[in-house]
C-alpha cells in the first residue's frame, strides 16, 4: 500500500510543509504573535509565536499525517481499505494544514477574514466527500464508524456505513449553507448529530438482530 502510493505520500507530505513556504514570503507581514485558536465568535483567543506559527505548526501536522498513515498499514484489515480509501486518508491532513495555518497567517495581518465561515464550509465539504465514500468502505480499525457491532457483523457495517453516507452528504451540504449565519453553536450541533446517528443506527440494528435471534 505504501510502495504503491509512494509518491503521492512524497506529495502529500511536501503539501503539508508548504505553509513554511508561505509564511516565509509573508514572514516581514507577519506580526510577532499568531492566532492560533478562534472562539466559538470567530475572534482570536490563543496566540503563538511566529517562529511556532510558521514552522512548528505545519510540521505537527506532518507527524500527524504519517502516524495516520502508519496506523492504516498497521490496521489488521489493511486489506480491506481500497486505494481511492487511501488517498483520503493521505490527503485529509495536508489540506488542513493548508487552510487552517493559511487561515491563521491571513487572520493576523487582516482580522476582518471570516475565520468560522470559512472553518465551517470546509468542515461541510469534508462531511460530503466522506460521505461519499462512506457505502464503498469495507471493514477496517482506521476509516468508518468503528465501533463493536459494525466491526463484529459485516452486515451491520454494511447498513450502516450506506445510512452514515447518505446523511454525512446531507449534512454536509446542509453545514455549508449555514456557514452564512457564522454560528459555531449551529455547526456544532449538526457535527454531533453526524457522529452519533450512525452509531445509534448500528446499535438498533444489532439490539433487532439480537431480539431476533432470541426468539
Amino acid at each position: 500500500m505504501i510502495k504503491k502510493n509512494l509518491k503521492t505520500i512524497i506529495a502529500t507530505a511536501l503539501i503539508t510543509l508548504s505553509p513554511i513556504v508561505i509564511g516565509l514570503i509573508m514572514w516581514d507581514k507577519l506580526p510577532e504573535k499568531i492566532a492560533t485558536h478562534f472562539g466559538a465568535n470567530g475572534l482570536a483567543d490563543q496566540y503563538s509565536s511566529k517562529a511556532f506559527a510558521v514552522f512548528g505548526l505545519p510540521c505537527v501536522l506532518l507527524g500527524i499525517h504519517l502516524l495516520c498513515i502508519l496506523a492504516t498499514k498497521l490496521d489488521p484489515k489493511h486489506s480491506n481499505i481500497t486505494d481511492k480509501n487511501f488517498k483520503l486518508v493521505l490527503w485529509i491532513t495536508p489540506l488542513l494544514s493548508l487552510v487552517l495555518t493559511v487561515l491563521c497567517f491571513a487572520y493576523s495581518i487582516n482580522n476582518t477574514i471570516p475565520v468560522v465561515t470559512v472553518i465551517i464550509i470546509f468542515m461541510g465539504v469534508l462531511f460530503t466527500v466522506i460521505g461519499n465514500l462512506m457505502p464503498k468502505v469495507k471493514q477496517n480499525y482506521s476509516l468508518g464508524i468503528k465501533i463493536p457491532p459494525t466491526l463484529h457483523d459485516k452486515e451491520n457495517w454494511y447498513k450502516t456505513h450506506r445510512f452514515a453516507g447518505k446523511i454525512w452528504v446531507i449534512g454536509g451540504v446542509i453545514i455549508c449553507l449555514t456557514a452564512v449565519f457564522e454560528n459555531i453553536f449551529v455547526f456544532m450541533a449538526l457535527t454531533l448529530i453526524l457522529a452519533f446517528a450512525p452509531m445509534v443506527y448500528s446499535y438498533a440494528i444489532a439490539s433487532r438482530k439480537d431480539g431476533t435471534s432470541s426468539k
